[in-house]
């Protein structure tokens, strides 16, 4: 069987990332091929698909979220994620298991959920929902008016599991602000969820935008567990191999898989890149210097450069008297070709992030940490 290197790993994965060069596509097509972008905060976001895309606007984007074609809902590892609205309603059913796990294992909420008839909490939040759209915090008081011994919060956050419910604009919607509002995700969309996707063909498009894959990459990157059978009902339709550990690859006969040597350009990340999330084993693109940097495994994550198709850098991003700053954080020197390379980058980054605002970037001392950043709060 052959052997993919940790090399030829990431040049495929970075190509099915769309992240080997700028893609001709439209952001909802970007969108629907990636499976989704993580999207828990409300504009960072969209530097993932500036990253990818050779023509991308804010304003085309969020034109998405308020024309109801593409939302935020919680989807893989019960996270909020930016997917096509037809995505939303064949996903959601499929992966509805994680966001069921995460409710009742959830030391806060689950202990509040016990006793209940959860099907009557989901009901009777569906019946306010459907009134209007509402706060997790309003919809949380009115339902605590029913079960009054119980935590507001925990009403709340079940709703946001068991119901299939989204993140309405302007939460989202570049340059507007705006509170956490849900409303359910077939009136939004006017549609019922949709039965006819499978975990199969889920699983395959997982492997068209992240693979070669092993099982617990998969699991890892939708929260599902017992994938093996999956992959192995599969198996006769995809190509396998071993990488560099002896761990089983899977793939799609025809997905791209570069040559290793192939160049990769430098990239800006933004914190929550499902490149970052999506599998088991990140060797692939991450680097011992970014390991070293000691980030807190369930902190913040930081904003992240790409050399060479891996980890070299985070950067941050800050406006103060009319002038935008990009300041990048290497893990180890700069050649003078990568300095040059991220200035070209990150003046593109600039123009998409603050287009009227005067530009400067810096380039801190090697392994120096400064990650605060307002924009991302």
């Amino acid at each position: 069987m052959q052997i993919l290197t940790r090399r030829a790993l990431n040049r495929a994965t970075l190509d099915r990332q769309l992240l080997l060069r700028r893609a001709d596509l439209t952001p909802l097509q970007a969108i629907d091929h990636l499976v989704g972008l993580q999207a828990q905060t409300p504009h960072t976001w969209y530097v993932g698909l500036w990253s990818r895309l050779a023509a991308c606007r804010p304003e085309d984007v969020a034109a998405l979220l308020t024309q109801r074609r593409a939302v935020r809902i919680a989807l893989m590892r019960s996270t909020i994620h930016l997917v096509g609205t037809a995505d939303a309603l064949a996903l959601r059913p499929l992966v509805q298991p994680v966001l069921d796990r995460d409710l009742f294992a959830n030391h806060t909420h689950g202990r509040a959920m016990r006793g209940l008839d959860t099907g009557q909490v989901v009901a009777a939040g569906r019946e306010l929902l459907d009134e209007r759209p509402r706060t997790p915090g309003e919809l949380g008081r009115l339902l605590a008016q029913r079960w009054p011994d119980r935590n507001p919060a925990s009403l709340a956050y079940a709703v946001r599991n068991l119901l299939p419910v989204v993140q309405t604009p302007p939460r989202g919607v570049w340059g507007a602000g705006g509170r956490t509002v849900h409303a359910p995700l077939e009136s939004w969309a006017g549609a019922p969820l949709r039965a006819d996707h499978t975990i199969d063909q889920m699983v395959l498009r997982y492997l068209a935008a992240f693979g070669p894959a092993t099982v617990r990459d998969v699991q890892t990157w939708c929260g599902l567990t017992r994938l093996a059978e999956v992959l192995d009902r599969l198996r006769p339709r995809l190509a396998t191999f071993r990488d560099e550990n002896g761990a089983e690859l899977f793939d799609l006969p025809d997905a791209p898989r570069p040559d290793p040597q192939v160049s990769a350009p430098a990239r800006f990340l933004y914190d929550f890149d499902n490149l970052l999330l999506s599998h088991h084993d990140r060797s692939r693109v991450i680097t011992d210097g970014l390991r070293r940097q000691n980030f807190k495994p369930h902190g913040p994550v930081p904003r992240l450069v790409l050399l060479d198709g891996f980890t070299a850098a985070t950067w941050t991003f800050g406006t103060a008297h009319d002038t935008a700053t990009l300041t990048v954080h290497p893990f180890a020197p700069l050649s003078a070709r990568d300095r040059d390379a991220l200035t070209v980058e990150g003046g593109g980054l600039l123009d998409f992030l603050a287009a009227k605002a005067s530009h400067e970037i810096r380039f801190t001392a090697p392994g120096h940490r400064d990650h605060s950043d307002p924009s991302s709060r």
